[in-house]
């Protein structure tokens, strides 16, 4: 059947229409289908930039017991979380105050002051330090209940403030508090395992010709320094108390003394399981004194000190195994201090030169 022109005229032009409406409608999901690839991409992208890490949600000051409550998981952009953020709930779960029971000991704040509590046999018990010893415990009917944790509990280095993010240099094992008198003390005239890396734990032991065997200090975390990108092969860091310093002092000069003796250290297996061994090194008559009259030492230390010299073993260490390898070197000890001495201080002058050289090349 034949069509007039104008009806042609209005068939074509709703053809066009609809093509036009097609192509817009193409063009539009084309649109669409790109953002929505661009949107999902960028998704993709933030999501492999992003990690979980631990924050604080609250304050906490520095020495005071990190326990699993006071964490929160966040998502937050790699870039902005240093490397050595921790969101391995294992690491704080491992250092978490427990029973051994498995009763988690929790902080609450009360007056604006932490405080720590136990839930045990349905009642909530305050948790609280013995100052002499350490210990945990609980009063029940007026009694001290000592608690035996199934973990070595980790502490805040520094005070900080709610939702700082949890580094691993942020935390300490509370068996090394840091106290005022800790310093960072430099040595390289130990004798050091093989496989000696930044953050192990290790005893300071002091070995005589005789075969006697003395702990100096025990479970200090090491820090190797780090010269032009290569681990120091003699000399680490580690922080030590007032007493300690001196006890090394001590035992690094009669170690100097007497030929064949030999001050090293030892690695622990798992630290994070392993008590802190108990020192046994008896110092000398003179460091004795020192120590016992040092305004630099805490109280709770020179009370250990007290007790740990003060008494006939010690004594009788001295006098039968230390005093009579020392007398024996005659007028040679005083030599092979000399000698020792200058090694050391020339090998403390040799790798700090190779340090600010490794520093003057980064600069550069």
């Amino acid at each position: 059947m034949a069509t007039n022109p104008m009806q042609r005229k209005a068939r074509n032009s709703f053809l066009l229409g609809m093509l036009l409406m097609l192509l817009i409608s193409g063009i539009v999901i084309a649109l669409l289908f790109m953002q929505l690839m661009n949107k999902t991409k960028k998704e993709k992208e933030e999501l492999q930039a992003s990690v979980k890490a631990y924050v604080l949600n609250q304050d906490v000051s520095s020495g005071q017991v990190i326990t699993t409550d006071m964490l929160t998981m966040q998502t937050v952009n790699r870039n902005l979380v240093p490397s050595n953020a921790t969101s391995d709930i294992s690491l704080i779960e491992n250092y978490a105050l427990q029973d051994k029971e498995g009763n988690d000991i929790y902080t609450k704040i009360e007056n604006n002051i932490p405080a720590l509590y136990i839930r045990k046999d349905n009642r909530e018990y305050q948790v609280k330090q013995e100052d002499e010893t350490d210990n945990y415990y609980i009063e029940k009917n007026n009694d001290k209940e000592y608690l035996e944790l199934n973990s070595v509990p980790l502490v805040a280095k520094v005070t900080m403030k709610k939702n700082t993010l949890i580094t691993t240099e942020l935390l300490s094992k509370s068996d090394n508090p840091v106290r005022n008198d800790v310093r960072k003390q430099e040595y390289n005239m130990l004798v050091l395992p093989m496989d000696l890396a930044t953050g192990d734990y290790i005893d300071i032991r002091l070995m005589l010709p005789s075969g006697q065997d003395y702990i100096i200090v025990s479970k200090k975390e090491v820090e190797v320094p780090n010269v032009g990108g290569i681990d120091s092969e003699d000399t680490i860091w580690v922080n030590l108390s007032e007493d300690e310093i001196l006890h090394m002092s001590c035992a690094i000069y009669e170690a100097y003394k007497i030929k064949g003796s030999k001050i090293y250290a030892t690695k622990y297996t798992e630290a994070g399981m392993q008590d802190a061994a108990t020192p046994t090194y008896p110092v000398n008559e003179s460091t004795s004194r020192l120590l016992q009259n040092n305004p630099n030492i805490v109280e709770r230390a020179m009370n250990e000190i007290a007790n740990r010299y003060n008494n006939t073993d010690a004594s009788n260490l001295r006098n039968n195994y230390i005093n009579p390898e020392v007398s024996n070197q005659g007028d040679q000890a005083q030599t092979n201090v000399e000698t020792n001495m200058q090694e050391s201080t020339t090998n403390s002058k040799n790798s700090r030169k190779e340090y600010l050289d490794s520093l003057a090349g980064v600069i550069e």
